[in-house]
């Protein structure tokens, strides 16, 4: 009997092909858990389809979707109409061309599908899942700003630059790590670092491997730590460049 496993995605940006690639190297079933780290949006030309796989994916099996920065844009254009420079400069002018193309700017399901995204998930083992960071010491729920989960380095930094001999019960251990089991984040490429797999500091893992870029998209079993890659998923998309 096949075990029921938790699988964690990193961010997507358009990039469907890629999902769909993930989908059949991981041999994801209906008993998975998918928990998405967002940004589903904004970099390859498929946005608009890439969200619609999503709201099929989730009428099958249990999935859990994080906001990202890039799906609050997103989710302002289709909502209010807003825009706003930073996001078309930065992958917004091809989705607003993926959802007009394919028809999907009047859907409402989309338009729910942004309102609903969490700003973190916490699951029955104490683990953390949100797209970028939180600064509070308090932790997540405690965070004063909202936009740290969407936007927040210090926290990828922080482990980076850690001593890897300071123990969770040191003074010197970052309190806001203190309060989960483990962290899982996308937001900043590990290819950022030369590395083209997930990245473990401290007790945080960094599941987005640059896929908006030059990178591959990941997903990463958060037992056993197994995970899959898609092709560089500029090879998928041959005659676009993404968010370069």
């Amino acid at each position: 009997m096949k075990q029921k496993r938790t699988l964690v995605f990193g961010d997507i940006h358009g990039g469907l092909k890629a999902l769909e690639q993930l989908f059949e190297r991981a041999k994801i079933t209906i008993d998975d858990t998918l928990i998405f780290l967002g940004d589903y949006v904004d970099g390859w030309s498929e946005s608009a389809e890439t969200i619609q796989f999503l709201i099929e994916v989730a009428e099958k099996q249990e999935c859990i979707f994080i906001k990202g920065n890039h799906d609050l844009w997103c989710g302002r254009w289709l909502e209010l109409g807003a825009s706003n420079p930073v996001w078309e400069e930065h992958g917004g002018k091809l989705t607003k061309a993926s959802y007009l193309k394919t028809g999907y700017v009047i859907n409402e399901d989309h338009k729910i599908f942004f309102q609903q995204l969490k700003n973190y998930h916490i699951d029955e083992n104490n683990n953390l899942f949100l797209h970028a960071g939180f600064t509070s010491i308090h932790g997540v729920g405690k965070e004063e700003y909202e936009s740290n989960y969407y936007f927040d380095r210090t926290l990828w930094e922080t482990v980076l630059i850690m001593d890897k001999t300071i123990q969770i019960d040191s003074i010197l251990y970052p309190k806001r790590l203190k309060h989960y089991n483990e962290i899982y984040i996308g937001h900043t490429p590990t290819t950022n670092y030369g590395e083209e797999f997930p990245m473990n500091k401290a007790n945080v893992w960094n599941i987005d491997t640059g896929a908006a870029f030059m990178g591959k998209l990941t997903c990463l079993d958060i037992e056993t730590k197994e995970f899959w890659q898609s092709d560089v998923v500029q090879t998928l998309y041959p005659n676009e460049r993404g968010r370069n």
